[in-house]
């Protein structure tokens, strides 16, 4: 077994306090869009509280990359943390982080389908209420915008998402159509993602299904050829025995 790397122990030893950071993130996030009106050094708090993770997920991701033995592979594999890092504006993107944390310890006990089920759900259900609480912050307020409540925000989210769009709701705001864009452009490759990993479900128990049933007729012609040899052996051991001049019957192989 190879022995892990420094990458390797830092994000063992970051995982649990990267994911508490995450949620707290998460709450801090939301609760100013939701409760608008909270009070003031309540809202102030919760800015705080956003740079602070902002700054220690910059760190973490410096760190990684220090660490990283491939240091541009390391930045091709991690776009979205990057991106966060880069662009405080897209901040929420951090809680796709918290799906993977949450899944870096299953991965040995988990099917490889699974967890690209599992990841995907989980960045579905990310993508969902980070676009429903930023499209809302950006466009509650507007005198012609059709998106006034969170319920409003949901359901524009999601019929986004899925490419449905009823066009009942629709952003008016400059950042609000381009939230719409990376909604819809997320959706389909995340749909796509799921139809290809179902097929590809399908198609493994197809082949397992395959291989079962070839080893299944390989046995049954051993054994058809077995029954066969056996056969014609009791055949010449009853002619020799029905002829006498035939001397002793010779012993079974």
């Amino acid at each position: 077994m190879a022995e892990p790397t420094a990458l390797d122990r830092w994000e063992r030893r970051t995982q649990i306090p990267l994911m508490a950071l995450a949620v707290l993130f998460a709450i801090a996030y939301a609760l100013p869009i939701v409760d608008p009106d909270a009070p003031r050094p309540l809202l102030t708090a919760c800015h705080a509280v956003n740079w602070g993770v902002w700054c220690a997920f910059a760190g973490d991701y410096a760190v990684r990359l220090w660490l990283s033995e491939d240091r541009m592979r390391f930045v091709r594999g991690n776009p979205l943390a990057l991106l966060a890092v880069l662009l405080p504006l897209v901040q929420p993107l951090r809680l796709l982080r918290l799906v993977s944390l949450l899944l870096a310890g299953q991965r040995a006990r988990l099917a490889s389908q699974i967890r690209v089920t599992t990841y995907v759900a989980g960045c579905c259900l990310g993508l969902l209420v980070f676009g429903a609480l930023a499209v809302l912050e950006v466009e509650r307020g507007r005198p012609d915008a059709s998106i006034h409540t969170l319920e409003d925000a949901v359901w524009w989210a999601f019929t986004t998402m899925t490419t449905v769009g009823y066009g009942d709701m629709a952003p008016t705001t400059g950042w609000g159509r381009i939230l719409a864009i990376g909604l819809m452009l997320s959706g389909i490759a995340l749909l796509g993602v799921v139809t290809a990993n179902i097929a590809a479900w399908f198609i493994a128990r197809f082949e397992m299904d395959d291989e079962e049933e070839r080893r299944q007729t390989a046995a049954i012609h051993t054994l058809t050829d077995e029954v066969r040899s056996l056969r014609a052996e009791i055949a010449a051991l009853r002619e020799q025995s029905a002829d006498p001049a035939a001397g002793p019957p010779r012993e079974l192989a």
